[in-house]
């Protein structure tokens, strides 16, 4: 008994440490900063691109955003890769006004792949870019967009996060979920961390690259999670990534149970195979760079193996308990912790968040309510993905035709 307390001492001081740390650089959303300097006065060219595989629903309102945008039409240009299509996605993407490729490789389906292959197009063709802004097919910018980029361009920033905000966040509980769980990470880790000189995460969509950085290092990524993999190869070279709050892009969430666990599936396989790649790499970030970024990095993916350390405490204190090494009182106190952190925290923290950002309450209460069975479904995913994961990649559909002005009204 004596082992086990001392391992329960052991494993609550590591999550207590972790979780301290975390709430520490999340009140750090609440800091305003100066602006940064511009280091250049310039109108810059951009390349948007579309990954698109049988999107033919809503590509078109994503260039007409594009077109719409309140920058020089001349400097941006906006390409869809038609990604093994098997729809009129390419026709419409025209039509729209966009610049298309279309490839076929059914071995190679992922938006990666796409990427890297469009990348390789242009680089043949000497293109003289200045930064590309990737979007996902279902989005639609807000006007500033490629006006904001370009602004974290001339302040020298060389990746950076925009907003990623939700076309459909009351559409049903799930994708309410993804809204409050976005809309934290926003603020209480993105922000956060620009904040204070850390460094925030690529989003998947709705972000720049400098094309010089492209032309240099490509887009090779091998895992199902690209945009988080891109994000900590920069980190751990030492590159710190941009967050970019006023450039607002309006992404479609999953409604549906069965679409949402295997998106969700996909980004913790995602997150497994991050561990497995990059944290060597991360860990020797640290030993080189010697800053607290490149820490917080390594830190990001302990996510998993926090999960596992917690499931551990839970077993410690139930056999602590079998063992009459801990009262009822004391063991129902202890999975009480466990609990409020996970299921009640997040709803409360979600609701701070939604006034802080002048959201209404109203319209999201069942999301709110629900938003623990939310969570409590991707901790079982979590656990499915360690034990049988499944790296096949599954499109999520999108459905929800909206302009951009009616979100923006």
């Amino acid at each position: 008994m004596e082992y086990l307390y001392i391992l329960q001492q052991a494993l609550v001081w590591i999550i207590t440490i972790f979780w301290i740390y975390n709430i520490a650089i999340s009140v750090c959303s609440l800091i305003k900063l100066k602006d940064k300097p511009m280091l250049v006065n310039k109108n810059h060219k951009f390349m948007a691109l579309i990954p698109a595989h049988n999107e033919a629903k809503v590509v078109a309102n994503l260039v007409e955003s594009l077109k719409n945008q309140k920058y020089p039409k001349e400097l941006l240009d906006i390409y869809v890769i038609a990604d093994n299509c098997t729809d009129n996605t390419a026709q419409v993407a025209r039509e729209a006004g966009a610049i298309v490729y279309e490839r076929f490789d059914p071995e190679k389906k992922t938006k990666g792949f796409a990427m890297q292959w469009f990348l390789n197009k242009m680089n043949e063709k000497n293109a003289d870019y200045d930064a590309m802004c990737v979007f996902d097919a279902d989005n639609v910018v807000m006007p500033e967009f490629i006006m904001n980029m370009n602004k974290k361009l001339c302040q020298g920033e060389e990746v950076v996060q925009g907003y990623r905000d939700i076309k459909n966040p009351t559409d049903s509980w799930i994708s309410a979920g993804y809204a409050l769980f976005y809309w934290t990470m926003h603020r209480f880790y993105h922000l956060a961390r620009y904040n204070i000189g850390l460094s925030p995460l690529l989003n998947g969509t709705g972000f720049m690259v400098k094309y010089d950085l492209l032309k240099e290092k490509g887009w090779n990524t091998k895992t199902l999670t690209e945009d988080i993999e891109f994000s900590l190869i920069n980190i751990s070279q030492g590159r710190k990534l941009g967050w970019a709050t006023d450039a607002i892009v309006f992404d479609e969430q999953p409604v549906e149970y069965k679409q949402s666990w295997n998106q969700r599936m996909r980004w913790s396989v995602g997150h497994i195979q991050c561990v497995k790649y990059y944290f060597k790499d991360l860990a020797k970030g640290v030993k080189e760079h010697k800053t607290l970024m490149n820490f917080d990095g390594l830190l990001y993916l302990m996510g998993m193996p926090m999960m596992l350390i917690t499931f551990l405490l839970l077993f410690v204190n139930l056999a602590m308990y079998m063992g009459n090494g801990m009262t009822t009182l004391e063991l129902i106190i202890n999975y009480g912790r466990y609990i409020g952190a996970t299921f009640i925290l997040p709803p409360l923290s979600a609701v701070l968040i939604m006034l802080l950002d002048k959201r209404p309450i109203k319209p999201m209460v069942k999301g709110i309510l629900c938003y623990p069975l939310f969570l409590g479904s991707w901790i079982l995913i979590n656990v499915k993905a360690l034990i049988k994961p499944d790296t096949t990649w599954t499109k999520i559909e999108h459905t929800r035709s909206i302009k951009v002005d009616e979100l923006s009204n």
